[in-house]
């Protein structure tokens, strides 16, 4: 599937007339498209998870590792 899809409020056009005056579509902000509902439940259950999880500590370097002076 396809993560993004026309946006709904403006059609797919990415602006929206408000009385006279033409306006960029606030839901899309002129892009046009927005990021279907499965993607979006996808990264924020990525992004919970990333936040929730340790990451890897740094390596300690051992005397072995350094090299001597010439």
């Amino acid at each position: 599937m396809k993560p993004f899809a026309p946006c709904r409020k403006c059609s797919g056009t990415g602006v929206r007339q408000a009385r006279r005056k033409v306006k960029l579509c606030r839901r899309c902000h002129g892009r046009r498209y927005r990021l279907r509902a499965g993607r979006r439940l996808l990264n924020t259950g990525r992004a919970v998870h990333r936040d929730g999880t340790r990451t890897a500590r740094p390596r300690r370097l051992t005397d072995r590792e350094f090299s001597e002076w010439p």
